[in-house]
């Protein structure tokens, strides 16, 4: 089998720490032949670091320089939409930052046009392949937690305000908490209920701390040009009664400085995610099953893997394309009921 030739759209710290690094662990699959920055200095940076041997500030340039198979985007997340639609017009299979688009109608056609194309489009959201979420596949298929009817999700930080890149600006990541952090734990909660369309979902945002200042862990943000929501919460309910409730922050007045973690409530039994934790009757009285001894492993390699698998026609777990759109239309209905 011949090598796929990849090409990175994004020369920020995303690509180069995860993505870059993945696709070269996997070099008896993938060859990464070009990076593409609207800056050239940054891409050339970028490709000298990593051993590539094309840099470019031009998309139109970097296809039909390298006609590459498989493009990864790693841009602010307005540019989601553009460049995927193009890497797939120029036949390329697309991973994809997250979350998918900004626009619920975005995320719709790019799903629309993979499909037209037979290409793969997938989402990077790679909590998917820890451990932890193999060992709840398998509680689900041996029919330990039967029926999943309630999850309560989260992904909260104490004061997480990114003080670095684009995280505060509306126009280049439509929101902040809910976009950046809560869809990460929502990607799973709905894989948990085989990833179905809510009949109602309700949602708040609040921005209190983000626009009042203050001390922050992740660097300091300017509260005068703060735009996105700092917190989120969201009540999502299904057709068959199952519901999931949503919370995500940048800013929180809580005890610890993160919290990123599921519960799924089953007729049979329940798990706590992170530490994963069983949570069910045996032999006539209630146990918590705990299992310490998970494998830790590189997340991002294995979603890299997950994705040209896809690529390659073989099994995987990848959050899809139509996945992607589900998801979208979710959080622009959340944002859409917080400001109602």
């Amino acid at each position: 089998m011949s090598l796929l030739k990849a090409a990175i759209i994004g020369g920020g710290n995303i690509a180069d720490t995860n993505h870059i690094p993945a696709l070269n662990q996997l070099s008896d699959q993938v060859e990464v032949v070009a990076v593409c920055s609207r800056d050239l200095t940054k891409a050339r940076a970028l490709a000298n670091k990593h051993g590539i041997a094309n840099a470019f500030s031009d998309t139109g340039e970097l296809y039909s320089q390298c006609a590459p198979d498989v493009v990864v985007i790693c841009t602010p997340n307005n540019l989601h939409y553009p460049q995927t639609m193009e890497a797939l017009t120029h036949n390329c299979h697309v991973l994809c930052e997250k979350p998918p688009a900004i626009h619920a109608q975005n995320a719709r056609e790019m799903a629309e046009l993979a499909a037209q194309k037979g290409l793969v489009l997938a989402y990077n959201f790679q909590l998917r392949q820890t451990s932890e979420w193999a060992l709840l596949t398998r509680c689900k298929d041996d029919g330990l937690l039967g029926e999943i009817y309630h999850i309560k999700a989260h992904f909260l930080r104490r004061r997480g305000i990114p003080g670095w890149g684009y995280f505060t600006n509306k126009a280049m990541q439509g929101g902040g908490a809910l976009m950046d952090l809560g869809v990460h734990v929502l990607d799973l909660a709905l894989c948990a209920l085989g990833y179905p369309t809510p009949d109602q979902v309700l949602g708040n945002t609040y921005d209190f701390i983000g626009k009042a200042g203050g001390k922050g862990l992740l660097g300091a943000w300017n509260p005068a040009t703060f735009e996105v929501e700092d917190a989120a919460t969201a009540y999502i309910s299904f057709p068959n009664k199952a519901s999931i409730i949503l919370s995500a922050s940048f800013a929180l007045n809580t005890q610890v400085d993160k919290d990123r973690n599921l519960e799924l409530f089953g007729s049979k039994g329940g798990v706590k995610l992170f530490p994963f934790s069983l949570h069910t009757e045996m032999a006539g009285e209630l146990a918590d099953v705990q299992f310490p001894y998970l494998e830790e492993v590189d997340i991002q390699l294995k979603n890299t893997a997950a994705f040209l698998d896809a690529c390659n026609g073989k099994p995987s777990n990848v959050c899809t394309a139509e996945q992607g759109a589900i998801l979208q239309e979710i959080i622009e209905r959340i944002y859409q009921s917080a400001s109602a």
